[in-house]
């Protein structure tokens, strides 16, 4: 019997994991199952651009998958049971189970609309392509109505940011504003804040700094010392949050409900589970944490690569690094800022900025649409067979 990995979500993670895994391993002895609730590639970089009006075309999985012997089962993911090995998905007739013996779990992360009174009520949100597109038509019915409106953007992340600047771009018949917690680019070095400050002045984008909501209503937003802002479209960027399925699956999660790893990105309480992207808690080569990103998709994915590629065939885990380089922002399409970051995750005391961190930032969403267009690019003519009794210790992890 083939040894069956199943990848549940296919972003960025979990397109990337799924494409070396098929590329690496023998189809004689394994089969690859991708999950996913909708048939589209997401580019979530570029949701915040789409909800501004650009058109982006969803790249459709059956697609990109076609020829490299990975199974797409297009179902939503109920839930997980480890002690089963068997995962219960959704569909349009009716769902069922899929068992698995090696699962990865790299379903993301989205807008955390919980905390706060009315966000799931009345604010949109750029995690995932329906929604983006939602926050688009309301845009585009305030743009017909030709009297302009006033778009609040809650939230001074890298996504927040990149909303308001877009939008600002994009519409300039609407009236921005940027709602921040703290500092507007705290974490940034004093030059790139002051790039960014002068971004949003250009744009006419309005900054409230150390400002903090306590409720979402269908017109306006309240704060905690008492003012109302009007708004005619609320954008929630204000933090992320993951599925609740792996914290009912019994797995061990973090408080937010992230899955607990290893070095090598397994499931501390289940071995056969391993955990990528935004939906595993890894700690960095610095001692912290990896933050929910893209970037850090990158490198847990590529460790899960190796630990699963190893274990199953008898050879010895590579270590690769986990690290987390920088921030690179996009300031509307001309725009950008590109800030590295030390050992410790501080903001280095330089950074570039301008059309050449735009470029820059540019060329990464190419790169990163193309590697996940073409999973198996350099697909092997051998492919490595599975040895008879597969490791499931965590002794042969190289130094």
């Amino acid at each position: 019997m083939k040894h069956r990995i199943v990848v549940l979500g296919a972003g960025y993670a979990g397109v990337y994991v799924a494409g070396n895994l098929v590329r690496r391993l023998s189809p004689a002895d394994t089969e690859i199952t991708v999950v996913n609730a909708v048939p589209d590639f997401v580019e979530r970089l570029r949701l915040h651009q789409l909800a501004a009006g650009r058109e982006i075309e969803a790249q459709k999985l059956a697609d990109l998958f076609a020829g490299t012997g990975i199974r797409l089962r297009l179902a939503r993911v109920v839930a997980v049971d480890p002690e089963r090995q068997v995962v219960a998905v959704a569909d349009a007739d009716g769902g069922g189970e899929l068992g698995y013996d090696t699962l990865v779990y790299a379903l993301g992360s989205a807008g955390d609309v919980e905390g706060v009174p009315g966000v799931a009520e009345h604010a949109f949100d750029v995690t995932g392509r329906p929604s983006a597109l939602r926050l688009r038509e309301r845009l585009d019915s305030l743009g017909r109505r030709g009297e302009g409106g006033n778009v609040l953007v809650v939230g001074d992340g890298l996504t927040g940011i990149e909303t308001a600047t877009e939008i600002a771009e994009s519409r300039p018949g609407l009236a921005v504003t940027l709602v921040a917690r703290g500092e507007l680019g705290a974490r940034l070095s004093a030059g790139a804040r002051s790039h960014l400050r002068q971004a949003c002045d250009r744009l006419g984008i309005t900054v409230l700094e150390h400002t903090s909501v306590e409720a979402v209503e269908a017109t306006r937003v309240l704060c905690a010392d008492g003012t109302a802002l009007a708004s005619d479209a609320t954008v929630w960027t204000a933090g992320f949050a993951v599925s609740p399925i792996a914290a009912a699956s019994g797995l061990e999660v973090t408080e937010n409900g992230r899955i607990v790893v290893d070095r090598t990105m397994r499931s501390v309480s289940y071995p056969n589970v391993y955990a990528v992207g935004d939906s595993g808690y890894a700690i960095g080569d610095n001692g912290r944490p990896l933050p929910m990103s893209c970037a850090s998709a990158g490198f847990t994915g590529g460790q899960a690569i190796h630990a699963i590629v190893g274990r199953l065939t008898g050879r010895r885990i590579a270590k690769t690094k986990l690290v987390y380089l920088g921030n690179h922002i996009s300031l509307g399409r001309r725009d950008g800022i590109l800030q590295m970051v030390d050992d410790e995750g501080q903001a280095k005391p330089t950074y570039v900025g301008g059309r050449k961190a735009a470029r820059v930032k540019a060329g990464i969403l190419k790169m990163s649409l193309w590697a996940n267009s073409h999973p198996t690019y350099g697909m092997p003519r051998r492919k490595r067979r599975l040895a008879a009794a597969p490791d499931v210790s965590a002794a042969n992890v190289v130094a």
